[in-house]
């Protein structure tokens, strides 16, 4: 009996049968586990059936599309999203990274750059390499503790003063470690995307801009005042706290 590890599971979501057929095909001789559906409804209800690891999502699709697709799961299932967006179409790009999308690829694309960069969003998203590895978590996160907040990296939990769990995509998850790991150190938006390894998207840095937002409302009681995360105008954004590591 062989105790090889999981493969990685994939989710394809294109409506064009000549992309997501030869598409699935190819991805599986990289060892991914790899599904297809053609749409929103599909996609939701794959979802409900069986967790994955990495949803691949074309923008342009029939019903729903794949940006509102795309917030639906970071909100509600932090399953990293590339999404697949046509040549011309940047504001689609642009769109999908401040909702917190993780990578995009432009239509044409070669399926190479695609197997290299589900790679990359693998390795940078912990739960994905846990469950890949067919282990428990490493150990190696750390527990943060600041103004009441306790926010854990191995397991990536955040709760709130009351201990109520307060979920983070995974964009968010790595902008908060960003921060707590520099607390009251003011980060620029070059060095936010690069401590989120997301530099080779430094020309869409106000997207940094949009994550902010959307984790300042989860950590204030008045994001328009805010006391932790605060803005340095014309410099960054800075964790304004004490931060304890706990272990």
């Amino acid at each position: 009996m062989s105790d090889s590890p999981a493969r990685p599971r994939i989710l394809i979501v294109d409506d064009h049968e000549s992309i997501r057929d030869p598409l699935s095909t190819y991805l599986r001789r990289f060892d991914f586990d790899v599904e297809a559906v053609a749409d929103g409804k599909a996609m939701r209800r794959r979802l409900d059936e069986s967790p994955f690891d990495l949803i691949v999502l074309d923008v342009m699709l029939p019903g729903e599309n794949g940006l509102s697709l795309c917030r639906f799961v970071l909100e509600h299932l932090q399953t990293p999203v590339i999404l697949l967006t046509a040549m011309n179409e940047q504001a689609d790009r642009v769109a999908g990274l401040e909702i917190g999308a993780d990578d995009y690829v432009a239509k044409p694309f070669d399926p190479r750059e695609l197997v290299a960069r589900i790679r990359s969003v693998l390795r940078r998203d912990q739960r994905a390499i846990v469950r890949a590895a067919g282990g428990e978590a490493s150990g190696e996160g750390r527990r943060f503790a600041f103004n009441g907040w306790t926010f854990d990296t191995g397991t990536r939990q955040l709760h709130d003063p009351r201990g109520d769990d307060v979920s983070l995509s995974t964009a968010e998850f790595h902008l908060m470690k960003a921060l707590v790991e520099n607390a009251n150190r003011v980060l620029s938006r070059v060095q936010l995307l690069e401590l989120t390894q997301r530099a080779d998207m430094v020309v869409f840095d106000r997207s940094i801009d949009s994550q902010i937002s959307r984790l300042r409302k989860k950590l204030e009681t008045d994001p328009r005042r805010p006391s932790l995360l605060k803005t340095v105008r014309g410099d960054g954004y800075l964790l304004a706290a004490n931060v304890v590591v706990e272990s």
